[in-house]
């Protein structure tokens, strides 16, 4: 179970972006440019409950709301959210998770609280993570 948790985190076929945004600058935005204009030829879904479209593409508002699992969630919400979105994540089978948002245990106890939270969460699933503050992993 776990290589191939890590498998579909290294090669997913289909990625949610949590936090897409159309905000010029922003990490949703980069982000979703990124991974659309990037050649990735999975399914990509992006998630932003306040904007029905993002680059042109719907989203839905949540996690519980993809059509299907996704195998990553990448993740680019306020770290308040993290955890309530982990937790949607293995509620929704997806498999792993790479947390871009900042704020957990480098900005103190209440930061590193929510990061307790969260990897409490993926445990709770047997939801891989990568993060917080990470970019994710690049491959060839």
């Amino acid at each position: 179970m776990t290589a191939r948790r890590i498998e579909a985190m290294l090669r997913p076929a289909s990625v949610a972006i949590v936090g897409a945004s159309d905000t010029p600058g922003s990490i949703g935005q980069v982000l979703a440019r990124n991974l659309l204009g990037g050649g990735f030829q999975g399914s990509v879904w992006l998630v932003n409950p306040h904007h029905p479209a993002v680059a042109g593409i719907a989203t839905v508002p949540d996690v519980r709301s993809l059509p299907q699992p996704v195998d990553l969630a990448v993740i680019a919400t306020p770290a308040a959210s993290v955890p309530a979105v982990v937790r949607q994540c293995g509620a929704r089978g997806v498999r792993g998770a790479v947390i871009v948002s900042a704020g957990f245990r480098e900005g103190g106890e209440a930061g590193a609280a929510l990061e307790r939270d969260t990897i409490e969460a993926a445990r709770s699933h047997g939801l891989r993570l990568l993060g917080p503050n990470s970019f994710g992993v690049v491959r060839p």
